[in-house]
């Protein structure tokens, strides 16, 4: 049982929340001219059909109906089913049995120590969702037009997307917004408002099952209706898009003809359009990791009667800071706001310090001996910058910056100079590997020509404080 806890544990650390009560209010706001239309009907023969269908080599719910029971007797529970269907779809309420899965770890490919998790939901409930998209008709259109390309000679990019835990972090008040916009009708999406809201989840292994957990943001996988949900989420990320996308669920393929300059263009006009996409998104990463982050510290504010710093320090550093500085290089905030959301931790955390209570900010974090996160980003991005250029990641670093001529009374001295570069979008600008160049080019000589990470750091300290 320990490890489906720590399981289950995982799985629910990626969930966002809920945000502001929007989702209560999407549908209300529209109007409710909806109501006195025909309501909706769900036809026994539908349900009969959907049955003797199922697939019956998929895994029970947590119902432990076997899917080849169901297909056996579909002419005996066709019509109560239908019945069923019909009075949920409309009265926007979704039976509370329909709203749990059971997370289970499966061996996909490599390492059988790494498995992959699937939830499962109730096998009835599958009989009312229909077919989902066909991927291998998707990727063979996309694959047709380069391999097209490719045999008249003319050269051709395929880039590779993926939306890391895409499934588990559908904001539920943006989905329902977005189907509204597609012109769902009332009934629909209260009910499929009423299905996401209170879902709850838990891990099985080896027969051993943890305790329920909320779910408070996802579409569930393993079933039809979730990659449909997930499909209408980020079906606005092709808009504006002029070379070829393609999209099945979390997977992205974009496409692209290359052998002028105008095709070239147009790819990296695709990519930054992605990228803006993805950063619309960047400030609920950010909400997400003072989500966490807060949370460990109400623990620790909650658990651990000492106050003082050798006790509340340490654990800070220890369980908090991590969740507000993990991957920040790649991710990077792109706005002030979100900055400040994650100074709000540390500025909580230093605050729990006996003797501290009644100083300004600045004044614990000088009597502590700490450095803001903002200015911990760029201590980060400065020796991540050092790996790159001189230090572990060296040859991995090559091509990623561009340095300017050797030794001359313009570059100070400094053996190594990069070269800043100059960028049409915002955005841009925010990279890991073009923000640092400004703020490495004012590192002092002796910190450039540090011989190894260790003394890099130590001379960093230093400067740091007069950089900022």
């Amino acid at each position: 049982m320990e490890k489906a806890e720590i399981l289950n544990d995982f799985l629910a650390s990626v969930f966002t929340g809920k945000s502001l009560s929007h989702t209560a209010q999407v549908t209300e706001g529209k109007g409710r001219d909806w109501e006195n239309a025909e309501p909706p009907t769900v036809g026994e023969d539908q349900v009969r059909e959907y049955l003797r269908n199922l697939k019956v080599h998929k895994s029970m719910g947590p119902d432990e109906m076997h899917p080849r029971v169901l297909r056996e007797l579909a002419d005996e529970v066709a019509r109560p089913l239908a019945i069923i269907f019909e009075k949920s779809w409309q009265s926007s309420e979704v039976p509370a049995d329909w709203k749990r899965g059971n997370i289970t770890p499966i061996f996909k490919k490599g390492k059988k120590g790494i498995p992959r998790e699937l939830q499962a939901g109730q096998s009835h409930l599958r009989a009312w969702q229909d077919d989902g998209a066909d991927p291998p008709g998707n990727y063979a259109q996309a694959h047709g037009k380069q391999g097209a390309s490719v045999d008249k000679g003319r050269a051709a990019d395929v880039i590779y997307l993926d939306l890391c835990k895409a499934f588990d972090t559908v904001p539920h008040d943006i989905l329902v917004s977005n189907l509204e916009r597609h012109g769902f009708d009332g009934w629909t999406t209260r009910w499929i408002r009423n299905w996401l809201d209170g879902r709850t989840q838990r891990g099985v292994i080896n027969g051993s099952m943890s305790k329920w957990r909320m779910m408070t943001s996802g579409v569930p996988q393993g079933s039809v209706l979730g990659l449909a949900l997930f499909n209408i989420f980020v079906g606005d990320m092709d808009s504006g898009i002029e070379c070829t996308l393609s999209k099945f669920a979390d997977d992205t393929k974009l496409c692209g003809v290359i052998d002028t300059l105008e095709g070239r263009d147009a790819v990296q006009g695709d990519l930054d359009r992605l990228e803006r996409w993805a950063h619309a998104n960047m400030s609920r990463q950010c909400a997400l990791a003072a989500q966490k982050a807060n949370h460990v510290l109400g623990c620790i504010k909650n658990s651990v009667t000492s106050r003082s710093r050798e006790v509340i320090l340490p654990l800070y550093s220890t369980l908090v800071r991590p969740h507000l500085e993990y991957c920040i290089q790649l991710w990077g905030l792109q706005y002030r706001r979100d900055m400040e959301l994650l100074e709000r931790v540390q500025r909580r955390a230093t605050k729990l310090i006996r003797g501290l209570e009644h100083l300004s900010y600045e004044d614990r974090l000088r009597e502590l001996g700490l450095f803001s996160l903002e200015k911990r980003q760029l201590w980060g991005d400065l020796i991540v910058a050092y790996q790159f250029l001189k230090g572990a990641y060296r040859k991995d670093g090559e091509g990623l910056f561009m340095s300017q001529s050797m030794c001359s009374d313009r570059t100070r001295g400094k053996g190594l100079k990069l070269k800043e570069g100059q960028f049409r979008l915002d955005v841009r600008k925010k990279f890991f590997t073009v923000r640092v160049v400004r703020h490495w080019n004012r590192l002092p000589r002796e910190a450039v020509e540090a011989p190894s990470l260790a003394v890099f750091k130590a001379r960093l300290d230093g400067a740091l404080g007069n950089m900022v």
